[in-house]
């Protein structure tokens, strides 16, 4: 079984109190596909739910050496949605990308990846297409795909419908290439073309797998990257 490295995302508990969580979502679909899940938890002592992202420190070395130590029990890693975007992160994303381990970045984990060796920075969307539904069970906007990218091999389609439940839209990167924007221009894509598989989407195929069939192809040709890994 293909053990997928998941790290948890931060929030608060209607009382205040922070939380580390996976949604259950992911967990749901990542193991209906196949996968065995390895949550993977921050080691810094540090309350992220708090904490702003410019007060936050470097990993030390210890805590460095820690992520890889995660990394060698999977796989392959997904950086799911969220709210909150920290250093761990960031240093998780660029050993994911020097081991060459396979990569899926939902929304707020492509967006890391846009901002990849960069400072993190996002912009709020302005657009006539609507990025911020309301209701799972849709499909609510086109992404258009490059015939040369790694998703045009996956779906074998130049245009998709997705899901959109995002506020803010990632920044071109050197370094990721872009396979995929709406129709207002935003990137909808991005994918590091050197590597065996590690790609971002700014939609949640994890949110429409069970009925769409593009959703479930681009999960599972993930999946099967990592079996060979």
């Amino acid at each position: 079984m293909v053990k997928i490295g998941i790290p948890l995302r931060y929030s608060h508990l209607e009382d205040g109190r922070s939380i580390l969580y996976l949604a259950e979502q992911v967990r749901r679909t990542f193991q209906k596909a196949g996968a065995f899940i390895i949550p993977i938890v921050p080691n810094q002592d540090v309350d992220y739910a708090n904490t702003r992202y410019n007060d936050q420190v470097e990993l030390s070395e210890q805590e460095k050496k820690e992520v890889d130590e995660y990394l060698d029990l999977v796989d392959g890693v997904v950086f799911p949605g969220g709210f909150k975007i920290t250093k761990y992160d960031e240093y998780l994303l660029e050993r994911c990308v020097e081991r060459d381990i396979p990569t899926l970045g939902i929304c707020l984990g492509m967006q890391l990846m846009s901002c990849y060796k960069e400072k993190y920075y996002v912009y709020p969307n302005d657009s006539f297409i609507n990025h911020k539904q309301e209701n799972d069970n849709e499909l609510t906007h086109k992404v258009m795909i490059n015939n040369d990218s790694c998703l045009y091999k996956i779906l074998e389609k130049n245009e998709i419908m997705v899901n959109s439940f995002h506020k803010y839209h990632a920044n071109p990167n050197e370094f990721f290439s872009v396979s995929a924007k709406s129709e207002d221009g935003y990137i909808e894509a991005i994918e590091l073309k050197d590597k065996k598989f590690i790609m971002g989407v700014q939609w949640h195929p994890e949110i429409s797998y069970d009925y769409d069939d593009d959703s479930k192809k681009i999960i599972n040709y993930f999946l099967s990257k990592c079996k060979i890994n």
